[in-house]
Formats: structure tokens, sequence, C-alpha cells
């Protein structure tokens, strides 16, 4: 049986190699939307970086498809990534929902974000840390 439990973290909390976590940030805003074909069968997708923060910090939280469209309609709002993962692209890190991940309201309102400490700027050595596999998209 797959174990859901989640620790709660705040963002600037979150590494690498972070694993079953949940997270409450705002929604600050969902970046252009860009197509890209898959490797695998050749369909088309969706996919957009959205700016989320909370008062330690912001990171870039990747959103595919649906999930975009999802996450437009709530800009400025807070929410929680409840088990979300962790991927590296080109060494920066990046939040996902993955297979197990969802979006849920929360009850907690953040007013100031502290947009100083983006931890998605930062360079990680990719082979340094794995990435949850089951929750990465393989396109």
């Amino acid at each position: 049986m797959y174990n859901t439990e989640t620790r709660e973290v705040k963002i600037a909390d979150i590494t690498p190699s972070t694993r079953r976590f949940s997270v409450t940030f705002k929604i600050l805003n969902v970046g252009d939307e860009k197509q890209i074909t898959s490797r695998r069968d050749g369909s088309e997708h969706r996919v957009a970086d959205v700016l989320v923060g909370d008062e330690t910090g912001v990171a870039i939280l990747t959103a595919w498809d649906s999930e975009i469209d999802q996450l437009r309609g709530m800009v400025g709002e807070t929410v929680s990534l409840v088990n979300g993962y962790v991927s590296l692209y080109q060494g920066k890190l990046r939040l996902g929902l993955g297979r197990f991940g969802s979006i849920k309201p929360s009850n907690e309102k953040i007013e100031n974000v502290n947009s100083e400490n983006n931890i998605s700027e930062r360079e990680f050595e990719e082979g340094r840390f794995r990435g949850r596999r089951g929750g990465r998209r393989r396109f």
C-alpha cells in the first residue's frame, strides 16, 4: 500500500531530496504556455511555469495541460500542494504535482511573500539527487 502521509514544509526548506511533503503557498503568476511534443508517443502537451510563494521564499511549479487552467484561475489565492514532488530542470529546482499530488484550497491566507529568496534560481548538481521517478512525467 502506498504511504500517503506527508509532512508540512515551508518553501525555504525544500531541497532536491525533499520527499512526501505538503506546502502551502500563494499562487503569484502563471507564465506563458509552451507546446511540447512527447518523445514517447508524439502527443502534444502544454507546459507553463507557475510562480508560487510563502513568507520564506518563492519557487517555480511546473504545470501541465489542465493543471495550467486550474492554477490560472487561482492566481492570488492561497492553496496547499499535497504530496508534491521536487525535480531538477537544467540544475534548477522545480515543484510538481505528478501522479500523486493535488492542489487543495487552504484555510490559511498568505499575505506577505518573500520574493527575495527564489529557491528555483539556485543551481544544484543533478547527479547528486534522485527525483521521485513515479511522479515525474516522461514525454
